[in-house]
């Protein structure tokens, strides 16, 4: 059956903000020939848009650039404010931005690890309300939040997880109270493999797995083009996967024993000082991702430095052990190696692995080093934040 005027309507008008959001600022004309709609359609769309405050005249183009069809439109930027946050075991990362995802304030705490649960929420929420006050923002239309963990399908909270601060699963909690926005959570590793795909090494890519290579290990999995969280949430969850080369077997409620003990942030720097690497700890990283950048670097600096490049040969080993299983199971055809350990080995790690997974593995799989670092969770978080909060903006009105 044909839409009903309104719904007609209503289509016309997310498609138009959809193209403004990807395009930037348009004219008339270009979202004439863009959407295929007549003149009188688009000229009544740009009307109720204006009136709803979702876009404004931000400019003009042409070369005479006067007269109304030289008018550029675009989203109204200050319409909404946003806030990602990436909550780690040592702290919280906060930036605050327009809904156009332009950063306008950002900032940091520690949190150690004997700090009690009530005082760890407040210096969080604190965080978060004295950065929108530093950008100038009296109120958040929507907060995205990444941490580790299990998010719970049914509830989107985070699930009570053996090793995690209780004030990871309070923060989001707190967040809505004192603040009137919407609250979103998501699991940190998920958020990478989104910020990847949007705008980093998987641009090109609709299925594919990320390796997140940080403090811990993860895995996020995308399958034609969608995020899979699993039954319980919990797909991904490769820090307890069973390999060789470990003393013990993990448990339910402890990943040690598992991959984890051979790829994460203390087994590497463990495996580094077997072979002499040593380099300065840089902040907001794990010092093993020092560790793999100095090796990179010895490598690229001499091809024949034979501790540096045995070093970078086991840890590629070790990955490959993990990302073996994967293919087997998914066969993606891409792995991404993120997190700031993922970005510190770069293409020299990724060329490693993807060598030592074809020789365990009959399906071709390419390996490619995250570009986005460990800050690829909070522009996941903003990304998460930005497409909640223009679904809600962007929508129809309810009649």
């Amino acid at each position: 059956m044909p839409a009903s005027p309104s719904t007609a309507r209503a289509i016309n008008d997310r498609l138009a903000l959809r193209l403004l959001q990807q395009e930037g600022p348009l004219t008339a004309g270009q979202l004439k020939q863009l959407t295929g709609l007549s003149r009188p359609s688009v000229a009544d769309l740009v009307e109720r848009l204006a009136a709803a405050g979702l876009i404004g005249v931000v400019g003009e183009s042409g070369e005479q650039r006067r007269g109304p069809n030289a008018r550029l439109y675009g989203i109204v930027a200050d319409r909404a404010h946003l806030a990602a946050l990436d909550v780690r075991t040592e702290g919280v990362a906060v930036l605050v931005s327009d809904l156009l995802g332009s950063v306008l304030a950002e900032a940091s705490v520690p949190i150690g690890d004997g700090t009690d649960t009530g005082p760890a929420v407040e210096q969080a929420v604190t965080l978060v309300e004295r950065t929108a006050k530093e950008a100038g923002v009296e109120r958040l239309h929507t907060i995205g939040v990444g941490a580790p963990g299990l998010i719970d399908p049914s509830t989107g909270e985070l699930r009570d997880s053996s090793g995690l601060p209780e004030w990871h699963r309070r923060l989001a909690a707190a967040l809505q109270e004192r603040l009137p926005a919407r609250v979103l959570v998501e699991n940190e590793t998920n958020l990478a493999a989104l910020a990847e795909q949007r705008d980093g090494a998987a641009q090109d890519r609709d299925t594919f797995v990320l390796l997140w290579l940080g403090h811990g290990i993860g895995a996020a999995v995308v399958l034609d083009g969608a995020l899979r969280r699993g039954a319980s949430g919990g797909t991904g969850e490769i820090g307890f996967l069973p390999v060789p080369g470990t003393s013990a077997m993990p448990s339910a409620t402890d990943c040690e024993g598992g991959f984890h003990s051979l790829a994460g942030a203390a087994a590497i720097t463990e495996l580094a000082g077997r072979y002499g690497i040593v380099a300065p700890a840089a902040p907001h990283e794990p010092y093993a991702a020092a560790l793999v950048r100095e090796a990179v670097a010895r490598v690229d600096a001499d091809a024949g430095d034979p501790l540096a490049s045995g070093f970078l040969d086991m840890l590629a080993e070790r990955v490959a052990l993990g990302a073996a299983s994967v293919v087997a199971v998914l066969d993606p055809g891409c792995l991404v190696l993120a997190g700031e350990i993922g970005g510190a080995g770069g293409e020299e790690l990724a060329a490693r692995v993807q060598d030592r997974v074809g020789r365990m593995s009959p399906l071709p799989t390419e390996v490619r080093a995250g570009t986005l670092g460990g800050g690829a969770v909070l522009r996941g978080a903003l990304l998460m934040a930005r497409d909640g909060a223009q679904d809600e903006l962007f929508a129809p009105p309810e009649r």
